[in-house]
Formats: structure tokens, sequence, C-alpha cells
């Protein structure tokens, strides 16, 4: 009896840790439940990083590029706008994102937008960001970052392969946050070469975060969202 009553206990721990924190559910990540080509889901994909970094970047799941786990899940275009959603049940009171592409296989980040203050919000929350003209066509790697305002110092970071399309070209993508930025605004001035570097905090690096309040991104970049009137910079050595 005392060992049902171990392994139910066990299976209930493993259940609320699964069910804990926040996740990337569009784009769909590599390994999540979202994701039609995972073969080997991660149970544990709302978890943070390692706060040794020995996961970074994007919980270590980068190793897959090449198998059939992690072909392209969507279809974007370059000088316009799609968005991500995140979804979950403990937000930790929102705190500090980011949106970032990398053209190497995850060995450099480029921010695209950077979300100060109620990201993310209980359920399912939706953002919007703008690619910027010059993004370079083919293979991509999204990734969504996110330092929670309440709790253990932690960094979170889901990732999906996606394919990037050169303005003007066709797409089959998100329609529910593609527009086509160049008619209605003008092209997005910023380069894809201008963008800051992903901001990187939590894992081991020198650098963190201060809870009780919203992070303020060093450099967020051009395209940024504050939604926080309570916010701080990080602490220690931080290189962006």
């Amino acid at each position: 009896m005392k060992t049902v009553a171990a392994l139910t206990a066990a299976l209930f721990g493993l259940l609320s840790i699964s069910q804990a924190h926040m996740e990337m559910k569009s784009p769909p990540p590599l390994r999540s439940k979202f994701n039609r080509f995972t073969t080997e889901q991660d149970y544990d994909m709302p978890s943070p990083l390692s706060s040794g970094g020995d996961n970074f970047p994007c919980k270590g799941y980068l190793k897959l590029l090449g198998t059939s786990q992690a072909q392209s899940v969507a279809e974007w275009t370059a000088g316009q706008a799609n968005g991500m959603t995140i979804t979950g049940n403990t937000p930790h009171s929102g705190g500090s994102c980011q949106a970032s592409l990398s053209f190497d296989s995850g060995s450099t980040w480029k921010v695209i937008h950077s979300y100060v203050g109620e990201c993310p919000v209980m359920g399912d929350s939706s953002y919007q960001f703008t690619l910027p003209s010059d993004t370079p066509a083919g293979q991509a790697i999204f990734a969504w970052t996110w330092f929670n305002k309440v709790g253990n110092r932690e960094m979170y970071m889901n990732c999906a392969v996606i394919t990037i399309k050169a303005a003007g070209d066709s797409v089959v993508g998100n329609s529910r946050f593609r527009r086509n930025v160049d008619s209605e605004s003008g092209a997005n001035s910023a380069p894809i070469s201008s963008r800051p570097d992903m901001f990187v905090a939590n894992v081991g690096n020198g650098c963190g975060t201060t809870e009780g309040l919203d992070l303020k991104f060093p450099n967020p970049g051009p395209d940024v969202d504050v939604k926080s009137g309570e916010t701080t910079p990080p602490v220690g050595r931080c290189s962006n």
C-alpha cells in the first residue's frame, strides 16, 4: 500500500509540474504537445531553463534540428506582422518577454519585439510583432523568452522552427495575426542586423533579475510594448 501511495503521489507531483508555469502554444515549440511533428513530448515543457544554463538555449532541443521532429511549423513573410500565443495557469504576476529570431541554429539571437509588463497573463494570451523587412529568407528559429515578476528568479524559453519568406512572397501562415505592414504603415525601418541581442539572465551567466518588479530590458530594441510603471533594470554583469 505504501508503494502504491508513493507512486500515486509521484504521479500527481509530475502532473502538477507539467501544469505549472507557462508555455508557448503558437508557433508550436520543439517537443511540445502542440507540435504535430513531436514524437518525444516534453511533459515538463512549461518549466524554466536550468539555473546553471546547461540547457540554454531552447531547453537543449536544438539538437533535434535536421530530424523529423524539427520540421517548420509556420511560414512568415518579412515585413509582415505575425504573433505568438502563450498559455498556462501560473503567470507569476506576469513579467517581461521577448520575441527573437536565430538564423544560425541558436548561436546568436536578434530581438524583434520586447514586452515589458503583463507578459504573460492567465490562460491564453497573444502578442503581435512585425518582422523587419530585411529578415533573411529561409529556415529560422523563433524564441519566446520570459522573466517572471514573482517567484524564483528564472528564465523561460520555448523555441519553434519556422520558415521566413522574402517580402512580397505569398505565405501560408497564421491569418489571425498576419497583415501587410508595408501597405498599412510603411516597411519596418530598423534592419535585423541593428536589432539588439536577446537578453539572457538567471542562467548562471552573472546576470539576474529582481523579484516583485517587471524587468526593464537594457536594450529592448525599437519595437517595445510597455504596460508596467514598476520596472527595474537587471542586476549583475549583464551584456545587453
